[in-house]
């Protein structure tokens, strides 16, 4: 069953990569333009706040999906997109990278926002209830999935989920999908070009 779903997570990308691919790219990165939907939520951050899409108005987004918790993935990428925004040098003031959490039991918005803190300190962590949560990972064809927990401690456990950076411009328009996998020049690359159109 495991297996099968992390079968069905990494169709998910694929899926969305491909039908980026056939749209004109003019960085390395997946121009997704008319293939997802403009950058719209409804979450919690940090200090009982409610965050919307508005609050990025005039910002170009990178917003990634993962847990404080993850070993590996999302420590990862939260360095390579720290890494963009030192390499952005000045324009890294228009730019916010948005993490938000797929594990809503375990983070709070104070957790969150710790974590992502140690990456940048611009960045933002955002959760909300379950069905806030589910709907946005909806809304920008995110799969992920809470395992049962391990043992009698019902906090020790694993979530699987989709990877990817999406990347919205400063009207929050989609603009491009990367791989969490994806170079920080790349990455830089493409944040670049949409500040310079701005």
């Amino acid at each position: 069953m495991r297996n099968l779903y992390r079968y069905l997570l990494g169709l998910a990308c694929t899926l969305i990569l491909s039908f980026a691919a056939v749209a004109h790219a003019d960085t390395a990165l997946h121009n997704v333009r008319g293939f997802l939907p403009d950058l719209r939520f409804t979450l919690k951050g940090a200090e009982g706040k409610t965050v919307t899409q508005d609050d990025f108005k005039g910002r170009t987004v990178m917003m990634f999906f993962g847990y404080a918790s993850c070993p590996d993935v999302c420590p990862t990428t939260m360095a390579q997109l720290s890494q963009v925004m030192h390499e952005l040098g000045e324009d890294a003031s228009k730019v916010r990278i948005l993490f938000v959490s797929v594990d809503p039991h375990r983070d709070t918005p104070e957790i969150l926002q710790a974590y992502v803190h140690a990456f940048d300190s611009n960045a933002i962590g955002l959760t909300g209830t379950e069905k806030q949560v589910a709907d946005v990972a909806r809304r920008y064809r995110v799969a992920y999935q809470i395992e049962k927990p391990k043992g009698d401690n019902p906090d020790n456990y694993e979530v699987a989920h989709s990877r990817g950076v999406y990347i919205f411009d400063d009207s929050g328009r989609a603009r491009y999908l990367a791989a969490d996998t994806e170079s920080v020049e790349v990455l830089t690359t493409g944040v670049k070009t949409l500040l310079d159109k701005g």
